[in-house]
């Protein structure tokens, strides 16, 4: 198994997971997931023309560069320096565009209208993980929010299960680094792409806005699978 389908299974639901198959040299592993929801669905809060371009531009564009790197991997053979020295160098291209994959895929899912169940967090396991962990759900957003707005360039805001801790934890990665020293329960993608032409350069309104189309069901999914 390689590093990257490694990270899929512990980043995402299994179902995403079994998608991440060896490379194939004649057909491509890797392709972009229908959205489950209409490219407006989420308006006021997210624009229908910043979901489509970010669906259908952003995040094929990591589909095609990981099918390229890994094909490109699968094509290597031999334990030769200069062959060695070829994996080195796709691995870059492996976690940038693995991880775009990745986290989008997650993304996607993480959303919903406001007008279905959308920003609703419902008494439960997750909404009473949160107050224990952070005082209050409106704390933990403020705390979210504060932490992912500092990120500096392009990057992910968590909420991430610490299996170790067994408590839920705020955490960010840069670029498109994976989440893999928790669970992922909730991503905010903070990249310009995600907001730029409808808030600009102000990130807290992006991120207070956010909140009115998070999926709280997928999110209660993801902590019931691993803190049960």
């Amino acid at each position: 198994m390689s590093m990257l389908q490694t990270i899929a299974r512990r980043a995402l639901r299994p179902s995403l997971a079994r998608s991440f198959a060896a490379p194939s040299l004649t057909a491509s592993v890797h392709t972009l997931p229908d959205l489950p929801y209409a490219y407006n669905a989420l308006e006021p809060y997210i624009s229908e023309e910043i979901m489509t371009l970010h669906h259908k531009k952003h995040h094929q564009t990591y589909v095609t560069g990981l099918n390229t790197a890994e094909e490109s991997y699968a094509k290597l053979s031999g334990d030769s320096p200069a062959t060695t020295k070829e994996k080195i160098a796709l691995q870059a291209a492996l976690k940038f565009n693995g991880g775009g994959h990745i986290n989008h895929s997650l993304f996607w899912k993480n959303l919903a209208p406001a007008g279905q169940d959308g920003g609703k967090l419902e008494s439960g396991p997750l909404k009473s993980a949160i107050e224990r962990d952070f005082g209050s759900v409106e704390e933990f957003k403020k705390t979210f929010n504060t932490k992912t707005a500092a990120i500096q360039g392009s990057g992910w805001g968590w909420l991430g299960y610490n299996s170790s801790l067994k408590k839920l934890e705020i955490v960010t990665t840069p670029n498109q680094d994976p989440l893999i020293s928790h669970t992922p329960i909730i991503g905010v993608d903070i990249w310009e792409h995600a907001f730029y032409l409808q808030y600009k350069n102000v990130k807290p309104d992006y991120l207070n806005a956010i909140w009115n189309v998070i999926n709280f069901k997928e999110a209660e999914k993801r902590f019931a699978e691993v803190a049960t």
